[in-house]
């Protein structure tokens, strides 16, 4: 990007959602980057932004070594808008008070705007979602309120004549309906934004950084059969042709029929594609294996065997190419420096042995789902790939919860299959994020031809959302509900009650392991 491009700097104090920020804030058509908390004033006015927003984060400000900014960013005469932990540092540093809540505050809650103008124009009452622990008793001289809850008399501040703001909540969250709207009033308003960037410049210059970071030598890229792996091999088969060649692995972990759906949808992409089927492979080494990170830190090793052995036998590759995007780095905690606390393994990061011979290209390791599915469509990625539910790398193995056995992967792949088929029959499947079974060891009695059985419970489990960091449960109609139920007792051996999921994220994950 040139240094003549508006831009905004989102500063990392390692919140789960610190780059949800800056994805709302591209989806303004403003280019955005996530940055280190302690970036120098130097560097700040080097990149010349337009505005700083200060994220969230897990620490308290009273904790020892809690990660603070440089404080002479607050004298650089740029605006700034510091997000739940940001607003506490804003306080905290300009000599204000922040102490331990009475009352913690997670979850929806209502704040009454006290100013309408700038950041909250248009905007009254309000619904926003709260995670804090600590709150402002004080604020700085010069702050006035702007708005306020029950709990949070400073739910939000400003000092207009440094364009200094903080809000206690999360406007980037879908689960605060005018967040969008917040974060708008503050590019454009107090940024003074125009709105000038497109995601079709992400990708142009993502094939050129592509082109330059190969060098030249061949790439390996690992094929999931979903968004996410074929927009990556779209672009990198841009960058170097015939310098690509991908590969798609039967762990034996997919869902029904998926290896003969994927392998015939990428021959109509024209990319060179090899298949190998290590179902044996994987399983063998997953068996007794029920601790969920223990099972992501095998599959990814176990992948990373099968990509050196082809490598050896139709390489050499220097470079493996593979789909992560930013939910993965960011709930694997694994590239900021310990401040985010870790959700759980990613095969595809922190899974990864330290010792594998690739070096990684991960071309879309700062995008979120719902962006990797507009620049499939401008690469001209079929339809039907793009409409295609999220499926995890790990597959089954994360919804077979325990042990991995036969039985509960095929109950999980058979009911998973139904639940799919019902809603393409009702015309929600596109409706809705992401829909599937989970099984686990519990089981129940059940009456099946008029004897007694003992079956394992299926969960349903059907979510909607826009980027995977946040998720709401989906009010499926009763009687689709009652199809899925009554299809899956009476045609998946082994199953004899049926439950639905009512869990949104956070403060439950989407995938259960």
């Amino acid at each position: 990007m040139e240094n003549n491009e508006e831009r905004i700097l989102v500063l990392d104090f390692g919140a789960q959602y610190a780059h949800l920020i800056a994805r709302r804030i591209r989806e303004l058509s403003v280019y955005s980057e996530l940055v280190p908390y302690n970036i120098s004033p130097e560097e700040i006015v080097l990149r010349r932004p337009s505005g700083l927003i200060l994220s969230g984060g897990p620490r308290s400000v009273h904790e020892k070594d809690a990660p603070m900014p440089d404080p002479q960013i607050f004298d650089l005469k740029i605006p700034v808008l510091g997000i739940c932990y940001g607003l506490q540092v804003l306080v905290d540093m300009l000599g204000g008070e922040v102490v331990k809540a009475n009352m913690r505050e997670y979850g929806k809650s209502i704040i009454n705007v006290d100013s309408g103008r700038d950041f909250f124009s248009g905007l009254k009452s309000s619904t926003v979602w709260m995670s804090h622990g600590d709150k402002p008793i004080s604020i700085p001289r010069g702050f006035i309120t702007i708005a306020h809850t029950e709990n949070s008399p400073y739910a939000a501040i400003r000092d207009e004549t440094s364009r200094l703001y903080g809000v206690q909540f999360h406007p980037e969250v879908t689960h605060t309906p005018d967040g969008v709207k917040m974060i708008e009033n503050f590019l454009f308003k107090i940024c003074k934004c125009k709105g000038t960037w497109k995601l079709e410049s992400f990708i142009e210059k993502s094939i050129e950084s592509i082109k330059q970071q190969v060098n030249g030598k061949r790439v390996l890229c690992a094929l999931s059969g979903g968004i996410d792996s074929s927009v990556t091999a779209t672009m990198v088969h841009k960058a170097i042709g015939e310098k690509l060649t991908c590969i798609f692995v039967d762990h034996g972990l997919l869902r029904k029929d998926e290896a003969n759906h994927v392998l015939e949808t990428f021959k109509g992409l024209g990319l060179n594609v090899i298949f190998r089927n290590a179902g044996d492979q994987f399983l063998s080494a997953l068996s007794e294996i029920s601790d969920p990170e223990q099972k992501r830190m095998i599959i990814g090793e176990e992948f990373i065997k099968v990509f050196s052995n082809v490598s050896d036998e139709d390489g050499p590759f220097e470079w493996l190419a593979q789909g992560t995007l930013y939910p993965d780095v960011i709930e694997s905690a694994g590239t900021r420096g310990g401040l985010a606390s870790k959700i759980k393994t990613h095969h595809n990061v922190a899974g990864l042995p330290k010792d594998m011979k690739f070096k990684l290209l991960e071309p879309l390791r700062d995008l979120y789902k719902d962006e990797v599915r507009r620049s499939a469509r401008l690469l001209g990625i079929p339809d039907s790939l793009i409409r295609c539910h999220p499926f995890p790398g790990p597959g089954l193995a994360v919804r077979v919860l325990g042990v991995i056995t036969g039985e509960k992967l095929t109950i999980c792949r058979d009911a998973s299959a139904i639940i799919e088929d019902e809603l393409l029959k009702a015309n929600l499947y596109g409706n809705v994020w992401q829909a599937f079974a989970i099984v686990g060891d519990d089981k129940a009695v059940g009456v099946q031809g008029d004897e007694r059985t003992l079956g394992h419970i299926v969960t349903i489990r059907i979510v909607e959302s826009l980027d995977a960091m946040t998720a709401d449960w989906v009010k499926i109609p009763y009687d689709l509900l009652e199809r899925m139920s009554n299809r899956i007792t009476n045609e998946v051996p082994g199953a004899s009650w049926v439950t639905y999921a009512i869990s949104s994220k956070p403060p439950s994950t989407i995938e259960p392991q």
